[in-house]
């Protein structure tokens, strides 16, 4: 089975139809899900779900949109601590959408990836517009996957030498994507997971649909092309790579 590293479960498309989405899933081979938050008002509600289905788990994060919040008054102890909580994420920094508070992105960050070393999580992380600074603040003491990676080779490289995993989203398969391709060929396939983002991004060919996990094998489809591999062999190495970013997850 494949596995969604990333799939925003708490949105409003799978609002009463949870089933019917875990349903689709396990139809087209995916099984594993790793559902973060982004809005800290969604974090209890990740953790129900993963209590609730036992092939889903939850990274738990703030996204930079959040900026100015006490990340400690959620990333509690008890959130951290959970069976269920994999990882911290998604967080980062993202200059595109909101480049005029870097000063407050950058202070959530840093106290999130406190938190990650003082729980030993690994940290999903969302970079947009902000290679200078996603790389200047990721200095290699934590460990983790460059979520949804279509920054430059530059950037991976970087990453790479630091032991970052890179996530491969529906991104990958769009005709415009030629340079996206380039890069996660020349990743090493032992560091690469494959997410949905759900509900975007939606891959080739259900570009304009809301996304939903069941389509994280159409951008398998195209990592194996990329990588010369049997959809079988990837579909094993994919698994791997994820246990070992995520020790607490159990793969299946």
């Amino acid at each position: 089975m494949f596995i969604d590293t990333h799939c925003h479960l708490t949105d409003n498309y799978v609002t009463g139809d949870i089933d019917d989405v875990l349903e689709r899933a396990a139809a087209a081979g995916v099984g594993t899900i790793i559902c973060p938050t982004a809005n800290p008002a969604d974090i209890p509600n990740a953790i129900k779900i993963a209590e609730e289905y036992d092939n889903i788990f939850a990274t738990i994060g703030i996204h930079p949109e959040y900026a100015g919040v006490d990340a400690a008054q959620y990333l509690t102890e008890q959130v951290l601590g959970h069976p269920r909580v994999v990882g911290i994420g998604e967080i980062g920094l993202d200059y595109h959408e909101h480049s005029d508070n870097r000063a407050a992105q950058i202070q959530l960050f840093e106290q999130q990836l406190w938190l990650a070393k003082q729980y030993n999580l690994p940290v999903a992380i969302h970079t947009r517009d902000a290679e200078t600074d996603t790389a200047a603040i990721l200095t290699g003491d934590v460990r983790g996957v460059m979520h949804c990676f279509t920054s430059s080779w530059e950037l991976a490289k970087t990453m790479l030498d630091r032991g970052f995993y890179f996530s491969a989203s529906g991104i990958l398969t769009f005709k415009n994507a030629n340079e996206i391709r380039e890069t996660f060929a020349k990743i090493p396939v032992n560091r690469i997971v494959i997410e949905t983002d759900s509900p975007y991004c939606a891959p080739v060919p259900y570009r304009g649909k809301v996304c939903e996990p069941a389509f994280v094998i159409e951008t398998a489809r195209v990592l194996a092309d990329i990588h010369g591999l049997q959809f079988g062999d990837l579909e094993t190495i994919l698994c791997e790579n994820t246990a070992r970013l995520y020790p607490k997850c159990h793969v299946k």
